[in-house]
C-alpha cells in the first residue's frame, strides 16, 4: 500500500494513520486514537461497526444474547447456575462471559437444557412451607365466614352478660353500701336537729328518707334506710315505702319493697324470717316493733286469728297484699301491720315473696331506749 499515494494505511492500536503523499515513518495524527487506546479490546469493535477486517485475526461473530426459559425457581437454586454459584462470580476475575460465551452456548436452547438440567433444582427438594407459600390463596366458603361470625358474636355477647351478672350482683352492693352510709347520716342529723314535741309523722318528699329498717334475725347490724317512694331510682338506694300505705305505727299497712340480689340486697334472706320474728322501724323519737304473723311454737305462718299468713307468694300482679288490711282490697284496716315484698325466686323476678307483720304493743321511747328496744338483740 504504500505505492498507492491516495490511501490510508490502517495500523493497529497506538500507530498513525499514513496521510497521502508521506513517507513511512510520517504518520498523521489519528483523532480516534483517545477512544482507540480507552478501549479494553479495540480490535473486535471495528468489525461490529461495520469496519474492515482486522489483519492477522478472525473476524468476531455477531453476539446473539438467548433468553432462558421462565423457570420459577428456588432463591438456593436460582443462585446456582450451570452447577455454579453465581454469587462466587463477584471475586472471580475472569469475566462470567468469557467463561460461559462459547461456540455451543450460540446454539438455540442451550441455555435451557442447561437449566432444566440442574439436579440442585429438584422441586422434592424444597421444604413443604415453600410449597404451600406457592399455592394460591383461596376465600372461605360463605357458610364458614357466617358460622364464624356467629361464634364470635355469641361469645362477646356471652362476656357482656357475664360482666352485667357481676356488676348487678356485686358491685352494686359495694356501691350502696356507701349510699346508705351517707342517707343513714343525712337522717340522723335531720333528727337531731328535730323539736322534743310529740312525734308527729309526715310522709316525706319521694326520695327522702323516712324511717330505718332493722331486722335482727338477718344480722346484729342489720339497719337499712327506707326511701320514700318504691321506683326503681329509690330502690337502688335503698328499700322504698309503697306511697300512700301506713306510715310506722299508723293503722293499716305499712308496705316497704326492696331487691333480693343487687342493689344492696336488702331483702336477700327475707325466706328465712320465722313467725314470731321482730322487726324494729326506726324513726326520730320512737322504736316500733312488728312481729311477723304465724305461730312462733310451731313455724306454721298460717296460724294467725286475722287469717293473714305470715309468708306467702304472689305473682307480682296481685296487689292485695299491701292493701290496708293484707289480702282484704276492699276492707277498711283491722290492725297496724307491716309487709315487706320482694322479688322470688332469688335471680328471678316472676313472683314475689311476701312477710306480713303485725305492731306488738305500744311505740318504744328512744329517750327510754337510746340503743333501741330489748327486740333488737332477739335473733
Amino acid at each position: 500500500m504504500p505505492g498507492n499515494a491516495s490511501a490510508l494505511t490502517y495500523a493497529p492500536s497506538g500507530a498513525q494513520s499514513l496521510r497521502a503523499g508521506q513517507e513511512p515513518g510520517e504518520w498523521m495524527a489519528d483523532p480516534d486514537q483517545s477512544l482507540e487506546l480507552s478501549r479494553t479490546q479495540p480490535w473486535d469493535r471495528v468489525p461490529e461497526f461495520g469496519g474492515p477486517p482486522v489483519p492477522q485475526r478472525p473476524p468476531v461473530p455477531q453476539r446473539r444474547v438467548v433468553e432462558p426459559a421462565a423457570v420459577v425457581r428456588h432463591r438456593d437454586a436460582e443462585l446456582s447456575i450451570a452447577g455454579r454459584d453465581v454469587r462466587d462470580d463477584a471475586h472471580d476475575p475472569e469475566p462470567y462471559d468469557a467463561r460461559s460465551h462459547d461456540a455451543d452456548s450460540d446454539e438455540d436452547g442451550a441455555w435451557v437444557g442447561e437449566w432444566e438440567d440442574d439436579g440442585d433444582w429438584d422441586d422434592s427438594e424444597l421444604d413443604d412451607s415453600d410449597r404451600d407459600d406457592e399455592q394460591p390463596w383461596q376465600r372461605d366458603p360463605l357458610w364458614q365466614v357466617l358460622l364464624r361470625g356467629a361464634g364470635e358474636l355469641l361469645v362477646t355477647a356471652g362476656l357482656v352478660v357475664l360482666l352485667f351478672v357481676v356488676y348487678e350482683v356485686y358491685v352494686t352492693d359495694l356501691l350502696n353500701d356507701r349510699t346508705q352510709g351517707n342517707l343513714a347520716e343525712q337522717l340522723h342529723d335531720q333528727w337531731d336537729q328535730a323539736s322534743a314535741a310529740p312525734e308527729n309523722l309526715v310522709a316525706p318528699a319521694v326520695g327522702e328518707p323516712l324511717a330505718v329498717l332493722h331486722i335482727p334475725r338477718l344480722g346484729e347490724d342489720y339497719s337499712r334506710v327506707v326511701l320514700e317512694g318504691v321506683s326503681e331510682e329509690q330502690l337502688a338506694e335503698g328499700p322504698g315505702h309503697y306511697i300512700g300505705t301506713a306510715l310506722p305505727g299508723q293503722q293499716g299497712n305499712l308496705a316497704i319493697a326492696g331487691h333480693r340480689v343487687g342493689k344492696g340486697s336488702p331483702f336477700l334472706d327475707t325466706d328465712e324470717l320465722l313467725p314470731g320474728d321482730p322487726i324494729v322501724v326506726e324513726t326520730a323519737q320512737n322504736w316500733y316493733v312488728y312481729r311477723v304473723l304465724g305461730d312462733a311454737a310451731t313455724g306454721d305462718y298460717t296460724t294467725d286469728p286475722s287469717g293473714i299468713p305470715g309468708q306467702q307468694i304472689v305473682k307480682p300482679s296481685d296487689v292485695s297484699v299491701i292493701a290496708p288490711t293484707p289480702d282484704a282490697a276492699d276492707a277498711a284496716p283491722s290492725g297496724a301491720y307491716l309487709t315487706l315484698t320482694t322479688c322470688h325466686p332469688k335471680y328471678s323476678a316472676q313472683q314475689r315473696l311476701i312477710v306480713h307483720a303485725v305492731l306488738d304493743g305500744s311505740p318504744v321511747s328512744k329517750a327510754d331506749f337510746p340503743d333501741g328496744p330489748p327486740a333488737l338483740i332477739e335473733g
